[in-house]
């Protein structure tokens, strides 16, 4: 079947088979790479990216149910060559350890910073509930979401 997506800003066409998942489209189909095939049963969120504004587990739906949609993915959030607040919050509060959670953590937090951008560590640990890590414990998560939160006020003047 033949789909449109707009993926970071740019449109792509392609024939896919209709049982194709996300996660394969964008890994196989368009090279990026950055979303991680985890559980593919949608329980650790590595594959998470934005569909039309919304994180959703790439893992659990079909590329063909894309059609027509704007995909963001981790390597979408970086702007010629700046990372995003959230990218650079990981990097400043070392809320990676291994790193294969780390893509879709980004994502899912960087959703919660453009609806909050000033969460509580309650909101951060809720929205980041359907995303796992096994290496970091968390608090560096949380600490990174808080300082894209600040940096993010603070470019908006509303510290």
């Amino acid at each position: 079947m033949k789909i449109t997506t707009t993926v970071n800003g740019q449109i792509h066409e392609n024939d896919v088979e209709p049982r194709m998942l996300l996660v394969h489209y964008l890994r196989e189909a368009l090279r990026l790479t950055g979303t991680h095939i985890g559980c593919e049963t949608s329980l650790c969120g590595a594959c998470t990216v934005l569909l039309n504004g919304v994180s959703i587990k790439s893992c659990t739906l079909l590329a063909v149910q894309a059609d027509g949609a704007d995909i963001t993915t981790i390597e979408g959030l970086a702007e010629n060559g700046t990372l995003d607040p959230t990218q650079e919050g990981f990097w400043e509060e070392h809320g990676l350890q291994c790193g294969f959670c780390t893509p879709g953590m980004i994502i899912a937090s960087y959703q919660l910073l453009q609806r909050n951008t000033s969460p509580t560590d309650d909101d951060i640990r809720h929205a980041l509930e359907g995303n796992l890590c096994r290496c970091t414990g968390y608090q560096h998560i949380v600490n990174a979401v808080q300082y894209a939160a600040r940096k993010m006020r603070q470019a908006a003047g509303t510290s």
